[in-house]
């Protein structure tokens, strides 16, 4: 089996942490391979052994030993210098195939694809596309954004954000808002279950049977949600719903709501309502800025885990479920956690600002 060189010493900190390079998912296979080969050389087992055992030749168990004995587990992560394949690129080149990626669009379309960019540069598309991981750079991908125009938003934005991080005692706050034109979509052939090696599957096309609107109350301490569905969601609706609050609210406490702009919620009856329940106060978050309303978090939450992939065969299907998702939540509500202060918040919508004005 070949001689038995002495057995490498590995300290107590060290075999633990080449048990982790060689459990870990992410750890890459070359340093897997060097962490076996310590972690061998550690137990006494000669180099033959070693290098028969993992498929590699006695001289890279040997290279690794001593690599390991000079600087510790921290030299099994890197490659001597000039190792690997030279590079075919030059700097220049790729300095300027990320300006073009960044600063250009190809003929005829919005964005550069791997392909596109190749045929562009005389490269392939691998070569591409490591590029561009490397920069950080995904240019299929985009993000939608809007800046409030609000004339007073950074009044409005002190005041909701000042509710989330400094509520008033004896009072809750309370996230409102209404989940408009909810439909009852029904598919029009019975989808395929999830199984090893393919997912769920629904049909593309479905048939309609009918809206509701989910109007609902996020409780933000306790994270908690009160909701009612109705057929619509005008000024009517939402005062049958601010009465819904008042029902099921301690009498004691005054309510804070943060709702959004739309006219329901300023409606003159709306108004009239609220002058003979003066416990509640309404806050109206920035125009453009549903973002500050965390029950608009709950919505997306309430759409991907029980409304996307739902079958609803009538709008009382769909509010059964609506309501089997509210008592399932509240059983264990987790509130949001706002962390985020007016200053900072005003600071990125200051930088965003500054960024579009020299775009134009």
């Amino acid at each position: 089996m070949g001689k038995r060189a002495a057995a490498l010493e590995v300290t107590p900190e060290d075999r633990t942490a080449l048990l982790g390079l060689v459990r870990a998912r992410t750890t890459p296979q070359r340093v897997s391979l060097r962490a076996r080969i310590v972690l061998a050389a550690a137990a006494g087992q000669a180099q033959l052994a070693i290098a028969q055992a993992l498929a590699v030749s006695r001289p890279t168990v040997a290279l690794w030993r001593q690599r390991f004995a000079a600087g510790g587990v921290a030299a099994l992560r890197h490659d001597a210098p000039g190792r690997g394949r030279p590079r075919r690129l030059s700097q220049a080149r790729v300095d300027a195939l990320v300006q073009a990626t960044t600063q250009t669009k190809p003929p005829g379309a919005t964005h550069w694809s791997t392909r596109t960019m190749a045929a562009q540069f005389g490269v392939s598309n691998a070569t591409v596309a490591r590029i561009w991981q490397a920069h950080g750079l995904q240019p299929h991908r985009v993000k939608t954004f809007k800046l409030s125009r609000d004339p007073h938003f950074a009044e409005k934005l002190r005041d909701v954000v000042g509710l989330y991080l400094h509520p008033p005692e004896k009072a809750l706050v309370l996230s409102v808002d209404e989940k408009a034109q909810m439909q009852a979509l029904d598919r029009t052939q019975p989808g395929l279950p999830l199984k090893k090696g393919r997912c769920g599957t629904l049909t593309h096309d479905y048939k309609r049977h009918g809206t509701t609107t989910l109007f609902a109350a996020l409780n933000v301490l306790e994270g908690k949600v009160l909701g009612a569905c109705y057929p619509r969601h005008r000024n009517g609706e939402f005062r049958q719903f601010l009465a819904v609050i008042d029902r099921h609210t301690p009498p004691e406490l005054d309510l804070h709501l943060l709702v959004d702009n739309y006219g329901t919620h300023k409606h003159p009856a709306v108004r009239r309502w609220l002058q003979r329940h003066p416990r509640f106060h309404l806050h109206f978050t920035p125009t453009s800025a549903s973002w500050l309303n965390q029950v608009e978090r709950w919505f997306r939450e309430l759409t991907t885990k029980r409304i996307r992939r739902g079958v609803f065969k009538s709008v009382p299907d769909l509010i059964a479920a609506v309501e089997e998702y509210l008592q399932v939540h509240n059983e264990n509500p987790r509130p949001f956690v706002w962390t985020a202060t007016a200053a900072q918040i005003l600071a990125k919508v200051g930088k965003c600002k500054a960024i579009l004005e020299t775009l134009h």
